[in-house]
C-alpha cells in the first residue's frame, strides 16, 4: 500500500496536498481497495463552501456507498471531470489522476490538525 509523505490525512481516509491556499483532496489507496471498484462519483457541493468534517459527496463501489467526508473547511472550487467517464482513476491513481475536488481553503490551520503519513499508516494498521 502506498502511503506518500507530502500528503495529510484523516481518519475518514481522505488524503490532502496543500499548495498556497488551495488544497486537492481524493481517498486514500486504503480506502479504494476497501471499496473495492469503484463505479461512480457524486459530487455536487462544487461553489459551496464545506465545512471540516461535513459530507462533500459520495462514492459508488459495486458492493457499498460511501459518503466523502471534508477535512478542512473551504470552498470547492473544482470537481475532477475525468471521474466523470473514468471512476476506475480512484481505483488506479489514487493519489495521482484519481484526486475529486479542489477546495480554496478558509483557515489554513485545519491542515495542522490532520494526519501524517505514518500516523496514518499506524490508524491502518499497516
Amino acid at each position: 500500500m502506498n502511503f506518500p509523505s507530502e500528503l495529510k490525512y484523516t481518519k475518514d481516509h481522505e488524503w490532502v496536498s496543500v499548495s498556497g491556499n488551495e488544497a486537492t483532496i481524493g481517498i486514500t489507496d486504503f480506502a479504494q481497495r476497501e471499496l473495492g471498484d469503484i463505479v461512480y462519483i457524486d459530487i455536487n457541493t462544487v461553489g459551496s463552501e464545506v465545512s471540516k468534517e461535513e459530507v462533500f459527496g459520495t462514492v459508488e463501489a459495486v458492493k457499498t456507498v460511501s459518503d466523502l467526508f471534508m477535512p478542512v473547511t473551504g470552498t470547492v472550487t473544482e470537481f475532477n471531470a475525468a471521474l466523470n467517464d473514468n471512476p476506475e482513476l480512484v481505483n488506479s491513481d489514487p493519489y495521482g489522476e484519481g484526486w475529486m475536488v479542489k477546495v480554496a481553503l478558509t483557515d489554513a490551520t485545519d491542515v495542522e490538525g490532520l494526519l501524517s503519513a505514518d500516523e496514518y499508516k499506524a490508524l491502518v494498521g499497516a
